[in-house]
């Protein structure tokens, strides 16, 4: 996107410690500088902001995912927004490309607490004017705020990345009935049909493949979700796919939690790749062959510049036509 058409003077990036190397990607993207900032801890383990430049009436962008260690980073995010509030910068926009507590969006038993309304709840407080966010786990998280939200998909990215490698006679496939609107998108991007894996939970935390709904043989099938945590549920239902008849299966998840012990499980698994975005750093210890990182940083600050410059954010949304 050209950004000549914007007034960047009165912009201001932020970065806490989560995902650096994406806030400076995005900073590169606009083409300015990062704020000049520190964020560290207290001897005591607390959160330390200092803001080393004015900040006065500027519009401010915290890119902060809420990602590993959840709880630092998020409250990392509400200080530094506190701090901005206290400094009269003029708004607040907390960039949180991967939503922590985004799975407790409501009540499956009693006694239980919907922290993803509670997240909400304290980023308003904290001051933020406005939240960009990636692939909610769930939609209607949206609603829990009474700010604007602008929420992306990683669709596009994913779809440009997967038309390229030319896959042969390609079917997405959902790995679950919920999330079946997140696999259609993906289709239509690549013009391909869908599958569905039928499966229950006789457990929490554990997954039984019981079918699949759609024609996968021979096919290479690629499954599609919005996170990927310890890979359990991924790599059994790789396994279920080619033991049914996909003749190769790859996966692309938004978001790579990648809780122990997702990467051996992925290394030794029938997956050939599994595609993430950077929205959650891959740390070193995490790499593997199999996993390929595309970049959200584009994506993101063309939003930023559109925001910035009073455009219309869901014009970069570009609609692809129904698949027939």
């Amino acid at each position: 996107m050209n950004n000549q058409s914007v007034d960047l003077s009165k912009l201001c990036l932020m970065t806490g410690n989560a995902n650096p190397k994406l806030a400076q990607d995005i900073a590169d993207y606009i083409g300015v500088n990062l704020c000049d900032m520190t964020v560290g801890r207290f001897n005591n383990g607390e959160s330390q902001v200092m803001i080393n430049e004015s900040i006065r009436g500027r519009d401010i962008f915290i890119i902060q995912p809420t990602s590993q260690p959840v709880n630092d980073n998020l409250m990392d995010l509400l200080i530094i927004a506190d701090a901005c509030k206290r400094a009269s910068a003029h708004s607040i926009t907390a960039v949180v490309p991967y939503y922590a507590y985004a799975r407790q969006d409501r009540k499956t038993r009693g006694r239980e607490p919907i922290s993803a309304k509670l997240v909400a709840n304290l980023m308003t407080a904290a001051g933020l004017t406005r939240v960009i966010t990636v692939d909610l786990h769930a939609g209607q998280i949206q609603g829990f705020f009474d700010i604007p939200v602008d929420h992306l998909a990683a669709a596009p990215v994913l779809a440009d990345y997967l038309n390229a490698q030319n896959y042969e006679n390609a079917v997405v496939v959902s790995p679950d009935l919920g999330g079946v609107t997140r696999a259609r998108r993906l289709a239509d991007y690549l013009h391909t049909s869908i599958a569905i894996i039928e499966k229950r939970r006789p457990r929490p935390g554990e997954a039984e493949v019981m079918g699949i709904i759609g024609d996968i043989k021979g096919k290479t099938a690629i499954m599609i979700d919005d996170i990927v945590d310890t890979a359990g549920s991924l790599c059994k239902g790789a396994l279920a796919l080619k033991k049914l008849g996909a003749a190769r299966v790859f996966a692309a998840c938004t978001h790579a939690v990648l809780s122990d012990p997702a990467v051996e499980r992925i290394n030794e698994s029938v997956l050939e790749k599994l595609i993430i975005t950077d929205t959650i750093p891959l740390p070193p210890e995490k790499n593997s062959p199999k996993i390929e990182v595309l970049s959200m940083a584009e994506s993101i600050g063309d939003v930023i510049l559109n925001i910035q410059a009073h455009r219309s954010v869901s014009l970069l949304f570009k609609e692809v036509p129904i698949h027939n």
